[in-house]
């Protein structure tokens, strides 16, 4: 302990987030100076990784929820060698490694791309309990913390209370998170919007919780080190602090916690640039400079990590070499692979909806696939996720034997703890609710494009056959809005997110198989409430269905048809029932195709994707949802009929009725079609 190195450390992580700000001309330079504190002393003293390997499976985790401090992790970062000085200096730059909000660079620190928030902390509780799953089963060695940094705001936004309760009830010993309480946001002081008392409140969850003096070291020491001694729940330092702690006017007077402080330069506030550098004792001339004494000081801890990461090591490959039929298990969850999975063997009944075909896919995987949490946001029974729980038992506090999270009604929460769990690595997270509820979703379910994790989304009751529960609990636009995501491209230049909307049980189990080998995206699938009747086979429907794996194919093939009938999901037997009328009444031939997910289809050859829907020839679309669900794949010479208006409550079979989305009326659609597109 040298108080004077840590102040001065401290002040370093300021005067660089100060100066980056400034030089961007654009940021927030009045958060990072109030936790630059904690930071350095987290880092420095408890915080256990590898600086020679950064992506260590066992590191310690930083989740970082107030993502416009981003220049505090990166000060923080660069003391540690995980940036140059360049890096720094282009701070919100085009090209750069130091955006604007921190996104996923592992090998640098990173842990989670956050912004939104309130999403950061809730990743890192995913984290938490994926370390509490893996622990259970690999032994009590495996103890690395998580750490979350949560701000004012991130405490305010609604997801923080789903975090916060199934933090608490489910006893997340290893997360500990920093409250940096300064009492101000963006436009205003916090007493202007609340007046909760924050600790009561986590406290209420189940939470162990201290105050302290977030600028005073030896009190941020002592929470931390009592927050790593506490074993039965999560810890939430409330560090108090100041906005722009260390900033000096031009008179020479401080101009500390004022709220203009903390979007903008400080230039352009009532605080000056240069007396402030000066003031935390950096060169003007030299702003991203790190202090000689700090350089020294941060050699010597890199080297102290390093070597306590080694004695780790060693006590990991010690238990390796003592327990080799676990540690080969260990090392297959890290990896990221899939065991052989043999999905034809799955024994799907007839006609069954495609939720209930999902069921028993994940019965099998229960029995198959040990790294698999499986979460429902209290619909298991349901969205039929309890086909896995059944075979399994559900987390529970000091028990993470189980593969099963019972989120409870909190479909934002359970999202964002799935992209957690993803990133902290060996674990395969399932997430499930009704596909309107989607919408609840949608924040995490960005989150999860954009850092390229492999998510399962599992969404039931997919189309306004819900029937009797309304308009509210009917999707109708939210396919479309899935849809979006597969036109939209992530940063390794592929469609960002994988849909499939299986047409009968055969689809579902060939969906499942997408979506497990999908390990570079999220995916989802969009199941059915109601039963469907399979689409007829020549030979093994299983086999056939396997095509799906190229987005879209021929479930009903002839030569030179007089017209393509389009779709998925349910309305591909209606398609079928359509089509026996057109031949039989009206001497039609007759192609269908079930288009999965348009996004993988449009991945394939162009001859593969004209020998599904050739160009030239008649098409038309069935969608029980917008028509722009369809519209890309038929053209402007095509047509597609869906909806453009919001459900009713009534039984299925009348609003297929109502609706005009039985075999007959498709026929005549069909028809009608055709009779224009001849004229």
């Amino acid at each position: 302990m040298n108080k004077k190195l840590d102040q001065q450390a401290a002040d370093n992580i300021r005067a660089l987030a100060v100066a980056m700000v400034e030089k961007a001309n654009s940021g927030h330079p009045g958060g990072p100076m109030g936790g630059a504190d904690f930071m350095h002393i987290l880092y420095s003293e408890f915080f256990n990784f590898d600086p020679t390997d950064m992506e260590w499976p066992f590191r310690d985790r930083f989740f970082m929820d107030a993502g416009h401090l981003s220049t505090l992790m990166y000060a923080q970062y660069y003391l540690l060698g995980n940036y140059e000085k360049d890096d720094v200096a282009n701070f919100r730059q085009w090209g750069s490694i130091t955006p604007g909000h921190p996104e996923v660079d592992v090998k640098r620190g990173i842990e989670n791309t956050s912004g939104p928030l309130g999403q950061g902390h809730t990743m890192g509780v995913g984290a938490a309990i994926a370390a509490k799953f893996l622990q259970a089963r690999f032994g009590d060695w495996m103890n690395h913390k998580i750490y979350g940094f949560i701000s004012d705001g991130g405490i305010q936004e609604e997801i923080s209370q789903g975090a916060g309760r199934i933090a608490g009830h489910l006893g997340l010993s290893n997360f500990i998170m920093f409250f940096d309480s300064n009492d101000i946001q963006l436009s205003t002081s916090t007493d202007e919007v609340t007046t909760e008392d924050t600790a009561m409140k986590y406290e209420a969850w189940g939470w162990k919780v201290v105050t302290i003096d977030g600028h005073n070291h030896d009190e941020i020491r002592k929470a931390l080190q009592d927050a790593n001694a506490e074993t039965e729940k999560p810890t939430l330092i409330i560090g108090k602090t100041i906005m722009g702690k260390g900033c000096v006017a031009a008179d020479g007077s401080m101009f500390e916690g004022h709220c203009e402080l903390h979007g903008q330069p400080i230039g352009h506030t009532g605080a000056d640039y240069a007396k402030t550098m000066e003031n935390l004792g950096a060169d003007t001339e030299n702003p991203f400079d790190i202090y000689p004494e700090v350089e020294a000081f941060y050699k010597d801890i890199l080297a102290q990590k390093t070597a306590q990461a080694a004695e780790k090591k060693a006590e990991i490959e010690a238990w390796k070499s003592a327990n080799p039929a676990l540690a080969e298990k260990l090392d297959f969850f890290l990896s990221g692979q899939l065991p052989e999975l043999d999905f034809s063997a799955i024994e799907q009944k007839a006609g069954v909806a495609t939720r209930a075909a999902s069921s028993a896919v994940l019965g099998y995987l229960a029995e198959n696939v040990e790294n698999m949490i499986v979460s429902s946001a209290d619909l298991s029974n349901s969205d039929k996720t309890d086909g896995f729980l059944k075979k399994s038992h559900a987390l529970k506090k000091g028990d993470f034997s189980g593969g099963f999270l019972q989120a409870g009604v909190a479909e934002l929460t359970m999202a964002s703890i799935a992209n957690g769990i993803a990133l902290h690595g060996g674990i395969i997270p399932v997430v499930a609710t009704f596909f309107v509820f989607s919408d609840y979703m949608k924040p995490a379910i960005r989150l999860s494009g954009i850092q390229e994790l492999p998510v399962k989304y599992v969404w039931t009751h997919d189309a306004f056959r819900v029937g009797e529960d309304g308009p509210t609990h009917q999707p109708i636009e939210q396919e479309a809005q899935i849809r979006l995501l597969e036109k939209l491209k992530n940063h390794s230049g592929k469609p960002s997110f994988l849909a499939l909307r299986p047409a009968d049980a055969a689809e579902t189990s060939v969906a499942w198989k997408m979506a497990l080998e999908n390990t570079s995206t999220p995916s989802g699938l969009i199941l059915s409430r109601q039963n469907i009747k399979d689409v007829p086979a020549q030979g093994s429907r299983y086999n056939e269905a396997l095509a799906a794996e190229k987005g879209g194919y021929l479930v009903k093939e002839v030569e030179n048809p007089d017209v393509v009938l389009i779709a998925n999901g349910s309305e591909v037997s209606t398609l079928v029932a359509a089509a026996e009328i057109l031949e039989n009444e009206n001497g039609l031939k007759v192609n269908i195709a079930s288009v999965i997910s348009e996004g993988v289809f449009r991945l394939q050859s162009k001859e593969y994707q004209n020998s599904v829907i050739p160009a030239g020839k008649p098409l038309f679309g069935l969608t029980a949802g917008l028509p722009v669900n369809l519209e890309g794949l038929v053209g402007d010479a095509g047509k597609v009929f869906g909806l453009d208006h919001f459900g009713y409550s009534a039984p299925a079979g009348v609003l297929d009725e109502k609706f005009g989305f039985t075999g007959p009326q498709v026929s005549q659609q069909v028809l009608e079609y055709l009779k224009a597109y001849n004229n």
